[in-house]
């Protein structure tokens, strides 16, 4: 397993529906629960996929209409991983932008 070079809101807020469960979630449902844009969702997921802490499959259920689904779900190690990841950024401090004052 790879460490990951960036870590965002974006990547936590991914982690954190993953951590959420022991099923996988497709794609969508996790777009949905992170209100995060596809853009930013599909390539965290392949990327996490990449170094390791993700596996995906294809969804077989023969009985549900529509495009199959891509599911994903944590590995062990990538579990274990997460825990870490989104503790460290739960006790992180909150660091807000200081509005500028009208010149």
């Amino acid at each position: 397993m790879e460490p990951l070079q960036r870590i965002g809101k974006a990547t936590v807020d991914v982690l954190e529906v993953l951590l959420g469960t022991d099923e996988p979630r497709w794609g969508l449902e996790i777009i949905k629960l992170t209100g995060r844009p596809s853009g930013s969702v599909y390539p965290l997921l392949d990327r996490l996929e990449r170094a390791g802490w993700v596996t995906s499959t294809w969804d077989d259920d023969a009985e549900r209409r529509g495009p199959r689904r891509r599911m994903y779900r944590l590995t062990p190690e990538g579990a274990q991983e997460a825990r870490r990841v989104v503790a460290k950024a739960a006790a992180a401090p909150q660091v807000r932008p200081v509005p500028r004052t009208a010149q």
